[in-house]
């Protein structure tokens, strides 16, 4: 990369060097025709010839190593250029001047517009924040008056609520996710225990569709963020439930992987490919209406935050499969 770009310097000088050399051999060319039709002797002509070509070939020189340096500042410059516009060497020329201040100005402009972006969006944070703490009390009261009553339709409606509560989770996690670089814990978990967590927090949900839960448990460890983990295996069992009307969800721990398989209506193979952009729901989350285009987002942006690889297989009619690759977050224990 340095020798490229020594030579776009090279270049560059050399292009600017183009119409000073031509006026050189102009001005050469036309000295010489002068000596010659008036008969003068040509070997004062060539020592001055030599000795100005010379100076020029020195001038050139030094103009490039100066230029090369000034090049190198400005590499250095560009990688620190959002934090550093306005920390500039005294321009040189008018031009460097006038860059200098254009710079200075669209800085300006950038940190004002950060500024108002970073109070915007704290604003916003909070703002949401509140609204899930405050709209989860009446749905916390809403699940006790249902749970005493024997109204009709009570699971049903019990059932709903639940993912009510999902989807004020998802706000708030969704909304955390600007602020992902303060909002982390590395600590050292049982992943079984993670595991169970989930499972527990959706026991209700299997009950009601009658659908199967396949996991064996495991006695391995796991470092990572308990907050984001949980929200990333959440996002995936739901999104099992959802799509499994009958079967079988499963979950399992095998060679650093863990995955989550189900013998649901399955992915169209066109979908696969953008099922974790935000706001894609696909040919299924369109026809059952069901989706919101956000979970498998969330779950692709927790792993990316916690530095796990995510993929999913999956074949129409039959059942999808999501796996995480956790071996290098495994720190012991193995596979029961």
């Amino acid at each position: 990369m340095k020798d490229t770009r020594k030579r776009a310097v090279l270049l560059d000088c050399l292009r600017q060097f183009r119409m000073p050399a031509g006026l050189f051999l102009l001005n050469t060319v036309l000295i010489y025709v002068i000596f010659r039709l008036y008969g003068l002797h040509t070997e004062p002509f060539r020592y001055a010839f030599t000795v100005t070509f010379f100076c020029m070939a020195l001038y050139f020189v030094i103009y490039l190593v100066k230029e090369q340096r000034k090049s190198g500042q400005r590499q250095q410059k560009r990688m620190s250029i959002l934090t550093g516009w306005n920390d500039f060497s005294p321009p040189e020329t008018l031009a460097e001047a006038d860059y200098q201040q254009m710079i200075e100005i669209l800085g300006e402009e950038t940190e004002r517009l950060s500024s108002s972006f970073a109070a915007e969006r704290k604003e916003t944070q909070d703002f949401y924040t509140a609204w899930v703490h405050q709209v989860k009390t009446p749905i916390a009261v809403m699940k006790l008056a249902l749970g005493a009553s024997e109204i009709p339709d009570r699971r049903a409606l019990q059932e709903e609520l639940f993912r009510m509560e999902q989807y004020t989770e998802m706000v708030l996690a969704y909304q955390r996710l600007g602020s992902q670089s303060n909002d982390l814990l590395i600590q050292e978990y049982a992943l079984d225990e993670l595991i169970r967590e989930v499972i527990r927090k959706f026991a209700s949900q299997f009950i009601y569709k009658k659908l199967r839960l396949q996991y064996d448990g495991t006695n391995l460890r796991i470092v990572t963020d308990k907050k984001w983990f949980l929200c990333m295996l959440e996002q995936l069992i739901s999104n099992a439930l959802k799509y499994t009307p009958s079967g079988t969800i499963t979950v399992s721990v095998r060679d650093g992987v863990l995955s989550v398989s189900d013998t649901g209506i399955g992915i169209a193979q066109e979908d696969l490919p953008r099922i974790f952009e935000k706001g894609y729901t696909g040919m299924n989350g369109r026809l059952n209406d069901k989706s919101s285009g956000l979970g498998l987002y969330l779950c692709a942006e927790a792993a990316a935050l916690l530095h796990i690889t995510i993929r999913a297989e999956s074949t129409p009619g039959e059942g999808s499969c999501f796996a995480l690759q956790i071996h290098d977050k495994i720190t012991s224990g193995r596979r029961l």
